[in-house]
């Protein structure tokens, strides 16, 4: 995904916060920096924050198709870490930008938050029967992507977000995310495939900074799954269960997210 020049082109860009250290916040599928906005007014007195919009989210570029939709969020998040080393937040498939993002340049990222980094291929790798199952889902959502993008977006939403019915959304958020849940499909290649080797043997392992792991207490078993993958292989891990919580829980949960991040921050 680039423009005429070769360069990813600019996301679209706002500043949360106003607090002494450096953040940037990596939302989920189908939503858009203000996503961040409750975590944010919790947590605004230590972060002076940067939450981007994704590729064909918010008011971002759409994506192109020229790159799997991983790989262009990259592009785009790459200039947001400056020479001041940064806390990377990642919730779900923002998680995965944010992991790569750690790995590619450990030395401009301070501390890494990882929200239910939605990394399939490390429950592929330990638990077949937990992967079967979600890629059996995936496989029934994508199959509905083009012919009928309202029943592709209810069955989505079912495992992966809806604090409400699909129906009792507000009319204006349900046609945004059914405009969008085309862009599910497009992150397989990273999130179930790995093909930007995220999972390698070696490369999780060469995690030197601080990470928070956190997961909602009532997340679909392929959660835990991917979080005990990590875990195993990541040596400074912190992990944190949100009893009660779901896969949204910065959104449902802001509170107890924002007391294990401010826990996070100020440990040794």
């Amino acid at each position: 995904m680039k423009d005429a020049a070769g360069a990813a082109p600019r996301p679209h860009a706002v500043r949360l916060g106003a607090g002494p250290r450096p953040a940037l916040l990596l939302h989920c599928s189908l939503a858009h920096s203000g996503a961040w906005v409750p975590l944010m007014a919790r947590l605004g007195d230590r972060w002076t924050a940067t939450a981007i919009d994704h590729p064909g989210h918010g008011k971002s570029p759409d994506w192109d198709g020229s790159a799997d939709l991983n790989e262009c969020a990259t592009r785009m998040a790459r200039p947001f870490l400056g020479e001041v080393p940064a806390d990377v937040v990642g919730h779900s498939f923002g998680g995965s930008v944010a992991l790569r993002l750690a790995l590619e340049q450990p030395a401009r990222v301070r501390r890494l938050v990882l929200i239910e980094p939605v990394l399939f291929a490390a429950a592929r790798l330990d638990r077949a029967p937990v992967y079967a199952d979600q890629a059996a889902h995936m496989a029934a959502v994508d199959a509905l992507v083009r012919t009928d993008p309202a029943e592709a977006l209810r069955r989505f939403l079912d495992r992966w977000g809806a604090t409400v019915p699909v129906a009792e959304l507000p009319a204006h958020q349900r046609r945004y995310m059914e405009a969008r849940i085309g862009l599910i499909p497009a992150a397989t290649p990273a999130l179930h495939d790995d093909v930007h080797g995220l999972l390698a043997p070696g490369v999780p392992e060469r995690l030197g900074m601080p990470v928070l792991l956190l997961e909602g207490g009532q997340s679909p078993p392929v959660i835990a799954a991917i979080g005990d993958h990590l875990a195993r292989r990541i040596g400074r891990l912190r992990r944190v269960v949100v009893p009660g919580a779901g896969h949204m829980l910065p959104i449902t949960h802001p509170d107890a997210v924002a007391l294990a991040i401010a826990a996070f921050l100020d440990a040794g």
